[in-house]
């Protein structure tokens, strides 16, 4: 029974330290990263958008920085928490008292799972909601009320028709509409809409032009205001244009099924969708990596000098994911493995200097 004690407190005393450590090091990052952002922000205050509105928009997007964040934040937050106690020699003392290696990795993996739920919950309900609101809230104090929610223009498919969207506003207000009819692969109608309105659950176009092609001939036609039968809905639209980056789990996975179904490719979407789903692998092989450094072959060197491997241990992790994402579109592996191999690798190398000196 006194053992099983001290197995728990040993279990909260590592976890206790760890996550504190990976709490200190996630808000410096966040508070290096709002500075730099901030100081590049200044370049955009004007009259209606002043330095302490350029504070707050950056403020509103902390919840998406965290999520950027994490990963590194839990691979160096693990090297300094193991490593305080290594300096200290509490480390030793707990293995010459009988504690395995593997049970030490394991203190450390919980309040690493506490994190991941955590940064779960933030990219499925926090940060896609803060990004769409702070970008709303930044267009809207530089160009005024009734603004674009987001500028990004986007190409979709429905049907026989292929449509350009040039932008939709905050009110559900679609900007510069194009649709292209086709048939059997031959242009026979294009439409241009100076705006689309959501109304009691369907699509008005107002100020429509319209040119029909046929054979030898063209005509052209002006409407007022015309319906417009389409399946897309406000938040179909607004998913379909935002930032795909920005967007939560869910989300990417009904964009992809949605490019799927209609014949596109879905790569990117499905990679996204893969880093979010997987990145409690993700930080459990940064975990397995940190914990290797400190009981491996970097147990004998300054903390400052475990802070700094670890720190580029963390952007070639970044980097050789960036470099397979594009890769597998190239040679047409899933996207999925793009996440994984790095992911797979971290933890071999970890797993093989734990081993190595367990």
């Amino acid at each position: 029974m006194v053992n099983l004690l001290m197995v728990d407190r040993l279990d909260r005393y590592i976890a206790r330290n760890v996550l504190a450590a990976i709490v200190v090091v996630q808000f410096v990052l966040l508070g290096l990263d709002i500075t730099i952002a901030y100081i590049d922000n200044l370049g955009d205050v004007q009259a209606g958008y002043t330095a302490l509105d350029a504070l707050f928009y950056l403020l509103m997007r902390t919840p998406w920085r965290f999520y950027q964040y994490a990963p590194v934040a839990v691979l160096i937050g693990a090297l300094i928490g193991l490593g305080s106690m290594a300096s200290n020699n509490e480390l030793t003392v707990m293995r010459a008292s009988g504690r395995s290696l593997a049970r030490i990795v394991w203190g450390v993996m919980k309040p690493v799972l506490l994190v991941i739920v955590v940064v779960l919950l933030v990219a499925e309900y926090v940060s896609p909601r803060t990004e769409q609101h702070a970008e709303a809230w930044r267009l809207e104090k530089i160009q005024g009320e009734g603004t674009m929610l987001t500028s990004r223009s986007g190409w979709q498919i429905e049907g026989d028709s292929v449509y350009r969207f040039g932008a939709i506003r905050a009110d559900d207000v679609v900007l510069d509409l194009t649709r292209y009819r086709f048939d059997d692969r031959q242009l026979v109608e294009a439409t241009y809409a100076q705006r689309a309105l959501w109304e009691d659950g369907a699509w008005r176009l107002e100020n429509v032009s319209t040119t029909r092609i046929f054979d030898n001939h063209t005509e052209s036609d002006q409407a007022a205001s015309m319906g417009w039968e389409t399946s897309f809905t406000p938040t179909q639209l607004e998913r379909l244009l935002r930032d795909i980056e920005s967007q939560a789990p869910s989300e990417l996975w009904y964009y992809a099924k949605f490019l799927a179904d209609q014949g596109l490719q879905n790569d990117q979407a499905l990679l996204y969708f893969w880093q979010k789903m997987l990145m409690p692998l993700t930080m459990g092989s940064l975990v397995l990596i940190a914990a290797s450094f400190v009981f491996g072959p970097l147990r004998t060197v300054a903390a400052g000098t475990r802070v700094f491997y670890g720190v580029i241990t963390g952007l070639s992790f970044k980097y050789v994911q960036d470099l397979l994402a594009p890769a597998s579109t190239i040679f047409g592996f899933s996207p999925v493995w793009a996440v994984l191999v790095p992911t797979l690798v971290c933890a071999g190398v970890g797993i093989y200097f734990l081993r190595r000196n367990g």
